[in-house]
């Protein structure tokens, strides 16, 4: 691709129009609108992004963990493109060929025995149609989600969402009940090993079910590994526990794949590096890197067998949208075309964790470093010992400030973090190049420097 750094240009004029546009009209999402000031961006190319004022970042957060192959990839530009040339949109209940073409590529790399999909705009509705499905089917109401999560911004999927954001919300569904999911490093069940997280995390879980009525509960949604509240990698045997439970008290096993899905973690669906088998998967971001609105739901065929004379209550006006779907077929060439799975396993066990294991050994404010292939999470820590975060849970304002010194290093080398809590996470695109993952590795490394002054 063209070098990045000859593409920004300074527009000053350009910058104040776009930042006062933004000021003045857009109303920004999850933000108090007079404390923000959005960066204006002019452009992106790869694994970077570059703003009016001449500087290009390393996009380290693939913005919000969905820019899968980079920005402006040509071959999901030219997908777009040809599409809109020949048929720019047209109603789900039509049958239109990319759609049915990314239906049943998805279903391929599904496991055996999931041959439907029903598209969505985004990972929020995904999610509240995958749950609509489980109470249809069960003719059960509640659903069970971890705290630590985030499941989207609709009525339901903000409620099944355990973080802070859900808070403001409430009361929203009420026919949601939260439970612990594992997290060794701050275990809720003062476990010492993994297995023994597992078998106290599941134990609790099953506690959880017989408590809240087992004939009451038609699904359990699990990020299968949870993504902005801590990149949290379910220890050995948790996931094929739930399975068993659900199995056990007939309840349906929601996967929630929305930000761990299409090759995050090197595997097409995240929960097929844990050898477990879901009943319905939800999927969103990286299905097309989000260059067109895209969600969706992919079906066992128990449960979508179930609305073959039953009319399923749900629909979008833009379900399966031609231009998103195009760019989604386009992505599955490019994966298989360029090894992008096998990249990602390799960059993860090569590059990643072994310098985030040195980062961690050389800063004493990192307490833990984990993940998967190129998505990993860097806690870190007032003291080594007692783990005491180094901003507390939902911190805000000065509260906040070591983190966001470790962001604003990083951006002032030319690396956009995605931060959250205490916590900076490693989430580039993954087509960067090896030398720009080493490059915002180092970046990092230095910026914890800020962090370690707090100490």
């Amino acid at each position: 691709m063209t070098d990045t750094l000859t593409r920004a240009r300074v527009d000053l004029a350009a910058d104040a129009r776009v930042r006062a546009d933004d000021r003045g009209h857009v109303f920004h999402s999850w933000s108090a609108q007079a404390l923000i000031d959005p960066l204006p961006v002019a452009g992106g190319e790869g694994a970077s992004f570059w703003d009016y004022a001449g500087n290009t970042y390393l996009d380290f957060s693939s913005q919000l963990v969905n820019l899968n192959l980079g920005h402006q990839h040509p071959d999901l530009v030219a997908a777009i493109r040809q599409q809109a040339g020949r048929l720019a949109t047209i109603q789900p209940a039509l049958a239109n060929d990319v759609r049915g073409e990314l239906a049943r590529r998805i279903s391929e790399v599904a496991p055996d025995g999931f041959t439907k999909v029903f598209f969505t705009n985004g990972g929020a509705d995904a999610n509240e149609n995958a749950v609509r499905m489980a109470r249809a089917v069960t003719g059960r109401r509640k659903v069970l989600a971890m705290y630590r999560s985030y499941h989207g911004n609709t009525t339901t999927a903000i409620s099944l969402t355990g973080d802070p954001r859900r808070w403001a919300n409430e009361p929203g569904d009420g026919s949601v009940a939260h439970f612990f999911g594992p997290y060794p490093y701050r275990s809720p069940f003062h476990s010492d090993s993994p297995e023994q997280e597992t078998q106290r995390a599941l134990e609790h879980l099953e506690q959880t079910i017989v408590l809240e009525g087992a004939q009451t509960i038609a699904a359990i949604i699990i990020e299968t590994i949870v993504g902005t509240n801590g990149v949290l990698v379910p220890p050995p045997g948790y996931l094929a526990g739930v399975r068993e439970l659900c199995d056990r008290y007939g309840i349906v096993y929601i996967a929630d794949e929305v930000m761990v899905g299409f090759g995050r973690v090197g595997e097409w669906f995240a929960f097929q590096a844990f050898d477990v088998v879901p009943d319905l998967i939800t999927f969103a971001k990286g299905v097309n890197s989000g260059y067109v609105p895209l969600g969706g739901v992919v079906i066992a065929d128990r449960i979508a067998g179930h609305f073959d004379t039953v009319s399923f209550q749900g629909g979008l006006t833009y379900s399966g949208h031609p231009l998103a779907c195009a760019a989604g077929v386009a992505t599955f060439e490019v994966f298989e075309r360029d090894g992008i799975l096998e990249r990602v396993r390799d960059l993860g066990v090569r590059v990643v964790e072994p310098r985030l294991r040195e980062i961690a050994r050389r800063h004493p404010s990192v307490g833990d470093v984990r993940g998967m292939g190129l998505f990993w999470a860097i806690e870190l820590v007032r003291d080594a010992e007692t783990r005491e975060p180094l901003v507390p849970f939902n911190a805000a304002g000065a509260d906040a400030a070591p983190v966001a010194a470790v962001a604003a290093a990083c951006k002032k080398a030319g690396v956009w973090p995605f931060t959250h809590f205490n916590r900076v996470h490693v989430a580039p695109p993954l087509v960067i190049e090896e030398d720009d993952l080493v490059r915002g590795l180092d970046v990092i490394d230095a910026a914890l420097h800020a962090a370690d002054e707090y100490l």
